[in-house]
């Protein structure tokens, strides 16, 4: 690691809009840091910031980020800790007027700046939300110019590591793998505590104690792209080559890790352990950023409910085919029919069950329409009239309530060129970022070559997670599992056994859509990309689980034949 210009000590205190609050503290008086980042912005945050600012047109960022920042901007002040966040949302510009006031109050000079360019809802009629995933030269031009806190809108996650880092060390537009290390590093610390035991497949291999509070982790970025994560000593959770790589698989779709600024190639990346709760990564290479940017587009869908029926005892089946026999009839002419009706038999009833509950299925029916009228009234008389009129035992967890407006998501794609990204000074200047002048299409590796199979030898039919690690996530209307081995060993069989075929034969529900496999040796891993299965996205809630949070776990429940040799 180069030692020219100091480490860039930097760390991340928000993986969502609704983490954990005390987090900027702790992050702050747990142990020193040069930036502390703080993650708001996902898919679904940016539906209800826009559902906000219909109510507020002075809306449209995260509040608790200004909540937040009230403890602790005197003491990061003092720490010398310079905040960057992308709590701005669809409003940056009036977060950045917030902090403003609010150190004025407080009586502490600090130096607020913000990004914009981001907003492009003006050229998408009908659209919620709009907003181009912009990189972080914009972040480096707010810090160059000596902003103590930075707020942008929509950059993309890693963005608010990319971007101080740029600062600090001085790297140009084309130094892509100290770029691309950098946004490797920025994935890792951008969900917060995933990347230190939290969501974890081999939890149980941890003490409780140190996972019931996982600590925040940060990252100790050195000049030439490589860096340790870990965290802050005596903080909980855990930092490990595992917990690194469940985070590196998180939500990535293949080798090549696009974005604004760099393409990271996460085939490339080596880890090793460099201590306790310390793990290095480095080797990354990086390549052009693609010639396009992606935007993000949320709107509204229309209105969505739903009821679950509770089916207790005997007869399920039955029982289930009676209420939606009955329902059908009751929604009777097209006119009141909802567009769309979904239903879904789960069978969590248990024979000669100890308890009423463990004895119950749940029908859940979940419908959709353009009109809230359908989906509220008539859903609400059509299910509460078969109170006394339906299967024995009929009952419902919740009446269905009138009806929510949902949300969907999809991406489109514009030239760098096509965005102005502005970063705008703590003194008011504006300062033009310039747009990537050298872009590479993008394209999928070639798959690389795989390990020699493992040798013969009696196998036993046993559950995939005793020997494989699994993440999994939404991107859009896509869910990817990422799934890991330890050892050289359960690689050679894993590479092997897990095809898609395989895949798709564990877990029925992606028998009907197109699953891609990525092969990342360098990780001991293998990434499955399944289209569509999330629908429009998790606005939308089109599935039991919408965001694909537990699918990896699913997987490593699953039996299949396993080497006796890895058991």
């Amino acid at each position: 690691m180069s030692s020219r210009v100091a480490p860039l000590r930097i760390g991340n205190a928000s993986g969502f809009y609704g983490d954990r609050f005390d987090a900027l503290r702790e992050m702050l008086t747990d142990g020193p840091l040069d930036v502390l980042t703080g993650d708001y912005l996902a898919e679904l945050t940016m539906l209800i910031l826009g559902r906000d600012r219909l109510k507020d047109p002075g809306a449209g960022y995260a509040r608790t980020f200004l909540k937040q920042l009230e403890e602790c901007l005197g003491l990061a002040h003092e720490r010398g800790v310079r905040i960057v966040t992308n709590a701005g949302g669809l409003n940056p510009a009036g977060l950045a007027d917030a902090v403003r006031k609010l150190a004025d109050r407080l009586g502490i000079a600090v130096r607020v700046a913000h990004v914009e360019g981001d907003d492009l809802v003006d050229r998408y009629p009908g659209a919620l939300a709009a907003h181009a995933y912009l990189g972080g030269f914009g972040i480096a031009a707010c810090l160059d110019a000596g902003a103590d806190v930075v707020v942008t809108g929509r950059v993309t996650d890693a963005a608010l590591v990319t971007g101080p880092a740029v600062a600090h060390f001085g790297w140009g537009a084309g130094d892509y793998d100290r770029l691309a290390g950098a946004v490797v590093a920025g994935h890792v610390l951008e969900c917060g505590t995933q990347a230190t035991g939290g969501n974890y497949a081999f939890f149980t291999e941890h003490p409780a104690e140190k996972l019931r509070r996982p600590g925040f982790p940060l990252a100790e970025i050195h000049e030439d792209g490589s860096c340790v994560i870990t965290k802050h000593p005596g903080t909980g959770g855990v930092v490990d080559i595992g917990t690194v790589t469940a985070q590196l698989l998180y939500e990535t779709q293949g080798a090549r890790y696009a974005g604004p600024d760099v393409t990271a190639r996460l085939d490339t990346i080596r880890l090793g352990e460099d201590g306790p709760d310390r793990v290095r990564i480095d080797g990354v290479r990086g390549e052009a950023p693609p010639p396009r940017l992606k935007v993000g587009l949320n709107r509204l869908g229309g209105f969505r409910n739903e009821v679950t029926f509770v089916l207790t005892g005997l007869d399920i089946e039955r029982k289930a085919a009676l209420v939606r026999e009955q329902l059908d009839l009751a929604f009777g002419d097209a006119k009141s029919r909802p567009g769309e009706l979904r239903w879904d038999l789960a069978r969590t009833d248990h024979a000669d069950a100890a308890t009423e509950e463990t004895a119950s299925a749940l029908l859940r029916l979940v419908v959709r329409d353009a009109e809230q009228e359908v989906v509220g009234r008539a859903l609400s008389a059509a299910a509460v009239e078969l109170a006394l009129a339906s299967y024995p035992g009929f009952h419902v967890l919740t009446p269905p309530g009138k009806g929510a407006p949902y949300g969907v998501f999809d991406d489109v794609y514009v030239p760098h060129g096509a965005v102005e990204h502005v970063a705008v000074l703590h003194d008011g200047r504006r300062v033009a970022v310039a747009p990537a002048d050298d872009t590479l299409v993008l394209e999928d590796v070639p798959q690389p070559a795989l390990p020699g199979p493992a040798p013969d030898g009696p196998t036993a039919r046993a559950a995939l997670g005793l020997v494989a690690g699994a993440r999994s996530g939404d991107k859009g209307g896509n869910a990817n599992v990422g799934v890991w081995a330890r050892t050289d060993e359960a690689w050679r069989w894993l590479a092997h056994a897990l095809t898609v075929e395989r895949f798709r034969q564990l877990l029925p529900e992606t028998a009907e859509f197109t699953v891609v496999r990525h092969v990342l040796p360098g990780l001991r891993a293998l990434n499955f990309v399944v289209e569509g299965i999330l629908g429009e996205g998790v606005a939308a809630q089109h599935r039991f689980d919408p965001q694909a949070k537990a699918l990896g776990e699913w997987l490593r429940s699953r039996l299949l034949d396993i080497p006796e040799a890895l058991l």
